[in-house]
């Protein structure tokens, strides 16, 4: 089976900030640009952070309402030093997670929830920035067409992986949902089968109705 990688997904042209950019440039390069983060690098192109709107919408949200109409908030000693901050080192999320050009879709996916992040720098061994991964990025695998989800099904999974002649089950895909039919020798491979199944990429859901010669 072939497993789209984040190498395949990611962005190569970055629009990246360094160390010293000032709050007015990060806030152009946002607005010129159509993207609501930037990677933080530094004189080796090496990610140290990464600075989106909401690090620098900080900036107002600290600051007196005129109307009185809302409190000031209260901020961590943290939020308010960036807050208070002018250069995007100041005013980053530090440190950078960063992703692997071979890493699957799952793996960017797991980190990307597990550090609640919407997006990842993509790095070289030497940790130089090679591109950037988005969550947009990683839900491209779902628009592959259900015809070639089936086809990785039967050819790959069912004939190459588990050696199972594809005539004996049968493989439906309908907007990403398989559902698997027919009978197989032995009834602890029906697990096998379906998990191997979800981890095709595109695939939604894998409904089961196969069924068994032997109970073994």
């Amino acid at each position: 089976m072939h497993h789209r990688t984040v190498e395949e997904l990611m962005t190569r042209d970055v629009v990246r900030a360094r160390r010293d950019t000032p709050f007015k440039e990060l806030v152009r390069l946002l607005a010129e640009n159509d993207v609501t983060a930037v990677p933080v690098v530094d004189d080796l192109d090496r990610p140290m952070g990464v600075v989106s709107e909401a690090d620098l919408l900080r900036k107002s949200a600290d600051q007196a309402d005129p109307s009185g109409r809302t409190p000031m908030p209260n901020l961590e000693a943290w939020e308010r030093a960036k807050a208070e901050g002018s250069r995007a080192e100041e005013l980053m999320s530090a440190p950078a997670v960063c992703a692997r050009p071979e890493w699957s879709v799952v793996e960017a996916a797991r980190l990307m929830e597990t550090q609640n992040v919407k997006r990842l720098p993509v790095v070289d061994e030497a940790d130089r920035l090679l591109g950037i991964v988005s969550r947009g990025d990683l839900l491209r695998v779902f628009l592959r067409r259900d015809d070639a989800i089936r086809e990785e099904i039967t050819g790959d999974v069912l004939r190459r992986t588990l050696g199972l002649d594809p005539r004996d089950v049968t493989v439906e895909v309908r907007d990403g949902r398989v559902t698997l039919g027919g009978t197989v020798e032995y009834r602890s491979l029906i697990p096998v089968i379906e998990q191997l199944c979800r981890g095709v990429d595109g695939v939604v859901s894998v409904a089961g109705r196969i069924e068994w010669r032997t109970d073994g």
